[in-house]
């Protein structure tokens, strides 16, 4: 059994990259069914050392010793910054690896093995449509979606069960904003299509997309940016019938991603 770790006042801080890979899970449920999931990477387990016996803090801990897991004791206030939710962390919270996460930087010098599919989201902000289109990600088996630094919601609570778990194995490529990455994705060969009322080509025609596919959809309220209109690339328009104008985000996006993917395998 690891020993617990008393408060050294702040947790040991990995280097960036590893950094931008970990996810901090709070509240006692929360962090029980990722325990359960013996599938995940996790990582250290958090506690308030002011926390009262409780079950579901017992059945933690007990995980987290059977999994090996270092369990390391807090002030509240400590186990508030790691959280960043002093209201709903409950006094516990879990760093769980993202596997499937990697810097666009990497991706682009070291992945790029046969035909690709990328998706950005441009001005996406509901947490719900964030881990849903997550959820359509994973599933497609398209190749990365764009999560920028700026531009998008936190990867909380609300995108975690919209994406019904799925955001811990979902092919996440970390960039500074979608649209400096959809310029180094264009560099690298990738055609952007963006997916507009009135696109020049509909999403299921039978023509190719090609074999280096960049798919970019716009934000809830104001679609897409002037900045990635002005990018080299095609405008999609997915087909519409009875006088209805546009679909959730969410929708588009896994609609998008399949297409891509059935493109491909023309």
């Amino acid at each position: 059994m690891p020993p617990a770790q008393p408060d050294r006042g702040r947790r040991s801080i990995p280097a960036p990259a590893e950094r931008r890979r970990l996810l901090t899970i709070y509240g006692r449920k929360a962090v029980l069914e990722a325990l359960q999931d013996t599938s995940l990477d996790c990582g250290n387990l958090h506690l308030a050392d002011s926390n009262r016996p409780a079950q579901l803090l017992k059945d933690n801990e007990d995980l987290a010793n059977r999994r090996g897991l270092e369990r390391r004791y807090h002030s509240r206030e400590a186990l508030a910054r790691i959280s960043r939710n002093s209201r709903q962390d409950q006094g516990v919270a879990l760093d769980v690896r993202l596997q499937a996460t990697r810097e666009l930087d990497d991706y682009l010098t070291q992945h790029l093995d046969g035909p690709q599919v990328v998706l950005g989201l441009d001005g996406v902000t509901n947490p719900q449509n964030l881990g849903m289109i997550i959820r359509s990600a994973a599933a497609s088996g398209i190749h990365g979606l764009l999560l920028p630094d700026r531009g998008a919601p936190a990867l909380g609570p609300l995108v975690i069960k919209a994406s019904a778990g799925t955001l811990f194995r979902a092919p996440l490529l970390r960039c500074t904003d979608t649209t400096s990455a959809a310029r180094q994705l264009i560099a690298a060969g990738f055609t952007l299509y963006r997916f507009e009322a009135g696109g020049q080509r509909q999403l299921f025609d039978r023509q190719p997309l090609g074999n280096r596919i960049l798919l970019m959809l716009g934000g809830e309220t104001d679609g897409l940016s002037p900045a990635i209109q002005a990018l080299p690339g095609e405008s999609v328009a997915i087909p519409m019938a009875n006088g209805v104008e546009s679909l959730n985000v969410a929708v588009s996006a896994a609609l998008a991603a399949y297409a891509a993917m059935t493109s491909l395998a023309r």
